[in-house]
């Protein structure tokens, strides 16, 4: 896998790429390669010096469209706008189930199991829970495994795995959250794509959007 094959856009400011499920973001001591590896390689092969900061992230396992900062400046000037919650950020999800309405807003609380690296969904406020939404549509089905749309209205650690498994529509794949194991995705991926990131360009101030496409195996 060639690192420029990723890249979506490329600016002075930042590169998106997507990101594909089986690597990890973060660059560790425990393995190799990793997403910020691989990009700080690409832009140190033409400016040795070159910065790379990591704005946001993506668990292992899901795909999409993924923002580095390749100046200072640019990564202040993203963390600001994820922060204040001004990035608006799309997902599909494939699904086990159909849900029982075409489109709605969830609302629950959700719980970070850190032992099990898991959220645990309520349906009612409860002690160490925080508040959680998102908002969904079906878009089509494929062999009785069904497209989300998901845009979420928190960011919370795992919202959209664990509070579509709460409904009975699992992420296919996902067996974390109680998907059946399926030969088309493995241990290293599941139906959850970073579809698309609409966001205000660091330097002119005008309305970006980056959008990744994604082909499942059904």
């Amino acid at each position: 896998m060639q690192f420029k094959d990723l890249i979506i856009k490329e600016t002075p400011q930042y590169l998106a790429i997507n990101k594909p499920a089986g690597l990890i973001v973060e660059k560790n001591p425990y393995e190799s390669p990793t997403i910020e590896e691989m990009a700080l390689e690409y832009l140190q092969s033409s400016k040795p010096n070159a910065y790379l900061g990591i704005i946001h992230r993506l668990d292992r396992v899901t795909s999409g469209v993924l923002i580095l900062a390749k100046k200072k400046s640019a990564l202040k000037a993203f963390n600001e706008q994820f922060s204040r919650r001004q990035v608006q950020k799309t997902y599909l999800a494939l699904v086990e189930n159909s849900p029982s309405k075409m489109k709605a807003t969830l609302t629950h609380w959700l719980e970070k199991d850190f032992k099990n690296k898991r959220a645990i969904i309520h349906n009612n406020p409860s002690k160490n829970a925080v508040k959680c939404q998102l908002r969904y549509r079906l878009l089509q089905e494929h062999s009785k495994r069904y497209v989300l749309e998901i845009q979420p209205l928190t960011g919370k650690f795992h919202q959209i795995r664990g509070q579509l498994a709460a409904i009975g529509c699992p992420i296919v794949g996902d067996e974390k959250y109680g998907a059946d194991f399926n030969p088309n995705f493995g241990k290293i991926k599941i139906g959850l794509h970073a579809h698309k990131l609409k966001f205000r360009d660091t330097t002119s101030g005008e309305w970006e959007s980056i959008e990744a496409g994604e082909e499942w195996d059904f």
